[in-house]
């Protein structure tokens, strides 16, 4: 990456910041329709700003690989993306990411997420109604 995609980087992620903190400590709050439109204007223009960064930093392949997860897994497709915006923000990323680095990335997430186990214990000894059937 050269420094006027950086700057485009950093100048879409400010937009984004922004965006963000404009919308929650406005004190608006009497004109309740008006601030519904403004914060769906910001939300899009961050959403935007987000496609722009991912744009410059993936590969056209990746870029597709990334969206049909997104359409089995959204939120997934999410952790990557802002893992990757992330390491673009501190400049840990060199070049655009190529769909064999993603595959990697999407490993990394799938190990890193933790699955819930469900533990079942059975009381041993417990009274049970069907002991009373197999006495008869």
């Amino acid at each position: 990456m050269d420094e006027s995609e950086l700057e485009q980087i950093r100048k879409a992620r400010l937009e984004q910041l922004k965006a963000q903190g404009g919308g929650g400590g406005g004190g608006g709050g009497a004109r309740s329709g008006n601030g519904s439109g403004q914060e769906e204007r910001q939300r899009q223009q961050a959403e935007e700003a987000r496609q722009q960064i991912l744009n410059q930093i993936l590969h056209p392949e990746a870029a597709d690989r990334l969206g049909r997860i997104r359409l089995v897994k959204e939120q997934r497709a999410t952790d990557v993306e802002n893992r990757l915006i992330t390491l673009a923000q501190t400049g840990q990323l060199r070049q655009k990411v190529t769909e064999e680095q993603l595959k990697e990335l999407l490993t990394a997430v799938a190990d890193n997420e933790q699955h819930e186990k469900i533990v079942v214990s059975r009381r041993k000894g417990w009274d049970d109604d069907d002991d009373d059937l197999l006495d008869l």
